[in-house]
């Protein structure tokens, strides 16, 4: 992480999975673009993606609910941002630092959100 991200980031909550950095990106997802943490409706866990939680939780994921999207549902793992389901898939790059977000996300997404 460079300086000047440092000084903009918040605390980050606890993230399980195979992190493979402090911003977020795992074993199965670590370009410069995959600095999302979801917080899986499921558990409340907040993880670098589907594929951590399926290999570390002992149940099945399942996607949040819109009952629940306005609950804090997605991190920024540059600045430590928490958004909500909508902030998170209106956005290409956090709304606080800028850091762009991985678009191919957006094919996943389903996974964390029922529609």
């Amino acid at each position: 992480m460079t300086e000047a991200r440092a000084s903009v980031r918040a605390p980050l909550p606890p993230v399980r999975g195979a992190t493979v950095d402090d911003e977020t990106r795992c074993v199965h997802w670590s370009s410069p673009l995959d600095v999302v943490a979801l917080r899986f409706w499921c558990c409340g866990v907040w993880y670098p993606c589907f594929e951590c939680h399926e290999d570390d939780a002992d149940h099945p994921a399942v996607p949040r609910p819109p009952s629940a999207w306005d609950e804090p549902s997605a991190l920024c793992g540059v600045c430590g941002h928490v958004m909500t389901t909508p902030e998170y898939r209106a956005s290409d790059a956090c709304p606080r630092c800028a850091a762009p977000f991985n678009p191919g996300c957006r094919t996943h997404a389903h996974l964390y959100f029922a529609d």
